[in-house]
């Protein structure tokens, strides 16, 4: 029976399973020979390997994208633990960028690019405050009322002497 990589289900790109993270690239290691790599699995949509601005070489770590999810599932069951050029590579399921836009992940956009849903979801956060509010203060004013009542209802105890 053949062992499969337990992983995190996460994603960077369109489809969370199906972008891979690819870590532990060798400095010789490029988008075409990382396409070459991991084309075996399946159709590749976008290989890309991010590059350090400072030095202007890779990190040691790229992103492939398959086109289909079992194509990705099984470059993992691969490639995880494998060796490129001397090294061993990590391929995971690929975790969303949270550099902006919160718990979406959308880096790519502004970050005033959500404003209006966040002053909805505000707006509809105060409203509900504002609704709970009377909610709590009609039955106050319910309670009041009907302990009033009880009370007017009782019998009046006469005192003998």
């Amino acid at each position: 029976m053949a062992a499969t990589t337990l992983v995190a289900v996460g994603g960077k790109g369109t489809n969370p399973k199906t972008t891979l993270y690819v870590g532990g690239l060798e400095e010789t290691v490029n988008e075409a020979t990382l396409h070459a790599a991991f084309l075996p699995f399946g159709e590749i949509k976008e290989v890309n390997i991010p590059l350090d601005h400072a030095t202007g070489t890779h990190r040691g770590f790229g992103f492939v994208e398959y086109e289909e999810k079992e194509d990705a599932a099984a470059a993992i069951d691969n490639m995880h633990n494998a060796e490129l050029f001397g090294r061993v590579l990590k391929v995971n399921y690929a975790q969303p960028m949270k550099i902006k836009g919160g718990d979406k992940g959308w880096s790519h956009l502004p970050v005033w690019a959500d404003t209006d849903r966040y002053i909805e979801e505000l707006d509809a956060e105060n409203e509900l405050d504002e609704y709970e509010k009377a909610q709590r203060k009609q039955q106050a004013n319910e309670g009041a009322a009907a302990a009033a009542g009880e009370l007017a209802e009782q019998p009046a105890i006469k005192a003998t002497s």
